[in-house]
């Protein structure tokens, strides 16, 4: 099976980013998919803080470490590569990877790609969808809407929706559901991965000290999210000829 490379990102910050990074790496984890990870927020990353065992601090605009991502693709002998773009440098990452030939290897399915763009309810972060569509072309793009608060994406407003999403039409889009603040809180306390925190680990291993109530609010967002990713089709096939074992 092919390497598949998956990068998530956006232009605006504020809008879960991260989040959406981590719940694929669970998504993945609990699907026994074997993962690794780069964590573009250089020098200090949340998402290696979360998974430290498969995530490497990289900067970007560094050769040796653009290198160290996609060199290995082949090599690392491990299906899933997921980036997680510095908050901000979508546009910027996308135009790097296109300048240095990544996006016409993939188009060429020298690898899989699949872009997850996340975006959040407000006009700045939806204008993002057409200031990155001259990359898109042969690659797999996602649309995350990232409900962070109980905004609902401009669907009551039929022309605003339609101007934007119009255009990504022949794309996928997936709705990453709002997790209760507490629960959301104490897994950023706890410092684990969200599967970690259903499971009751602690970080160094240990039986974890985790509210039953709350790890019950992780464990359906997570079903929420497994039932949106899944229809993914990129995943999908992932899923179905990438197990680890």
């Amino acid at each position: 099976m092919k390497p598949t490379l998956i990068l998530v990102g956006a232009d605006k910050g504020g809008v879960g980013k991260t989040t959406v990074s981590r719940a694929l790496l669970d998504f993945f984890a609990r699907k026994n998919i074997l993962t690794r990870a780069f964590d573009t927020e250089n020098p200090r990353g949340t998402l290696k803080r979360f998974y430290p065992s498969i995530t490497e601090i990289v900067d970007l605009a560094n050769v040796a470490h653009q290198m160290k991502i996609l060199d290995t693709l082949d090599t690392a002998n491990v299906p899933v590569t997921v980036v997680d773009f510095k908050a901000g440098n979508l546009s910027y990452a996308l135009d790097i990877f296109e300048r240095i030939g990544v996006l016409e290897a993939a188009r060429n399915n020298a690898f899989n790609l699949g872009l997850f763009h996340v975006i959040g309810p407000s006009i700045a972060s939806l204008d993002e969808i057409g200031e990155i569509a001259g990359y898109l072309q042969g690659i797999h793009y996602v649309v995350a809407r990232n409900f962070i608060n109980e905004t609902n994406f401009f669907e009551w407003d039929e022309a605003t929706y339609r101007k934007y999403f119009s255009q990504i039409a022949k794309t996928h889009e997936i709705n990453i559901p709002k997790l209760n603040e507490m629960a959301y809180e104490q897994v950023d306390v706890a410092g684990v991965t969200f599967k970690d925190f259903i499971d009751n680990r602690a970080a160094d291993g240990s039986q974890g000290k985790f509210s039953f109530v709350v790890r019950g609010y992780v464990r359906k967002w997570c079903a929420e999210i497994d039932a949106e990713v899944a229809r993914v089709k990129m995943l999908q096939e992932v899923v179905n000829g990438g197990r680890s074992g």
